[in-house]
């Protein structure tokens, strides 16, 4: 390998790190028997009636270039949908369609925190979000939650030690992946002072608001405690509720007032979204919500089915997720969880995603997706109690 040429890039890449995720996928990738529970996807497919429409367009030539934005019906169908579910009204024009979940969230981050400057994030945290901070030359700064054994906490005093003067914004997943942690109303209403005092941005990411278990139809939002003016923008995907995991489609959610550049944002990188997968995403927000409805159902069984089968192991320690459709457990005795994971590929056929690939307070932690067949959930966790007897 000519190491010249990777001297040559920018450092800012070099330094990207390599996802423990995908190398634990790598590794198990295609082993018989293997039960995949290392990804944050269930085992759905995407649901025919959002095939339809996508097939409907295709065949009307609607293969041409788009609207930056998002087609007009697609954003319009995006305020229709937060209208039922935070019951107040939303305009189309806070709507931006994105290249999937993970474009979103690259362009919140690129807004709002490039060179020099300060993004703080609340861990354990899918590392995606400390990686697209890096890449774009701002410094992730990890502020731990606390684990007492039965659950996840936000230290609101460690989190004001982080902000600095070089503090743009303050990154929110709630639910969260991987801990399940869900925010409070309280608790978001804390951290919009904290980011009002210190004059920053707000990047909410409430993927997973559906996947909540305490009989709550959507889990608390900034968009409860926010004024109009507040420095907030929402990243989403279509992945979780909708099985749309390949798509690669998502949204933000930002004041209109930012509209034009979030829109010259998406043109410098991928100049829109398809039209007829657009069309596709309109079919899930008008006429998927019994979809959605089954997927969260799942999740809530899933959950039952591990969380319940394991609690019983005295080398097992972890919350119950209040939210997403993961556990994240911690094993007695275990340090490099990077290795333990391709062990438990081998040894027992199960394929997770290790903790330490979540960032500081996770070292120890292993994560699974539990959003699969009850039959699955059950074999694997058989599995995952024998393999802890041996």
């Amino acid at each position: 390998m000519n190491q010249s040429l990777v001297t040559a890039l920018r450092r800012e890449a070099r330094d990207a790190p390599d996802s423990g995720i995908v190398e634990v996928f790598n590794y198990g990738r295609g082993r018989p028997g293997l039960i995949p529970l290392w990804a944050g996807e269930g085992d759905l497919s995407t649901p025919e009636f959002i095939h339809a429409a996508t097939a409907k367009s295709l065949a009307a030539g609607e293969t041409f270039y788009t609207y930056q934005r998002g087609i007009p019906e697609l954003r319009a169908a995006l305020a229709r949908y937060h209208e039922r579910h935070f019951g107040r009204p939303f305009s189309p024009e806070r709507f931006f369609v994105t290249g999937g979940g993970m474009q979103a969230i690259q362009i919140a981050i690129t807004a709002t925190a490039g060179t020099g400057a300060e993004m703080v994030l609340l861990t354990p945290a899918w590392p995606n979000f400390a990686g697209a901070a890096g890449i774009g030359g701002a410094r992730p700064i990890e502020v731990p939650l606390d684990f007492d054994g039965t659950s996840w906490t936000i230290d609101f005093d460690r989190l004001r030690a982080a902000i600095t003067p070089a503090t743009r914004a303050i990154f929110v997943n709630s639910p969260s992946n991987p801990t399940g942690w869900t925010a409070t109303e309280e608790d978001l209403r804390s951290i919009l002072d904290i980011a009002r005092k210190a004059g920053c941005w707000i990047i909410a990411d409430e993927v997973y608001s559906r996947f909540v278990f305490d009989g709550a139809e959507r889990a608390p939002s900034f968009y409860d405690v926010m004024e109009e003016d507040d420095r907030i923008i929402f990243v989403n995907t279509f992945s979780k509720n909708w099985a749309m995991t390949g798509w690669r489609i998502g949204w933000i959610s930002a004041p209109a007032t930012i509209g034009g550049i979030i829109e010259n944002l998406i043109q410098y990188s991928t100049s829109g979204v398809a039209t007829f997968m657009q069309r596709g995403a309109v079919a899930a927000l008008d006429d998927g919500e019994a979809f959605a409805r089954e997927q969260i159902e799942r999740a809530r069984l899933g959950r039952e089915i591990v969380c319940g089968g394991l609690e019983g192991s005295n080398r097992i320690n972890f919350a119950w997720p209040d939210g997403a459709f993961y556990l994240f457990f911690r094993i007695e005795g275990v340090g490099d969880t990077a290795k333990l994971a391709l062990k438990l590929v081998d040894e027992a056929n199960i394929g997770m995603a290790p903790g330490s690939a979540f960032g500081k307070g996770a070292e120890q932690f292993m994560r699974l997706c539990f959003l699969r067949k009850a039959n699955d959930l059950k074999e694997a966790t058989r599995r995952l109690s024998a393999w802890l007897e041996r």
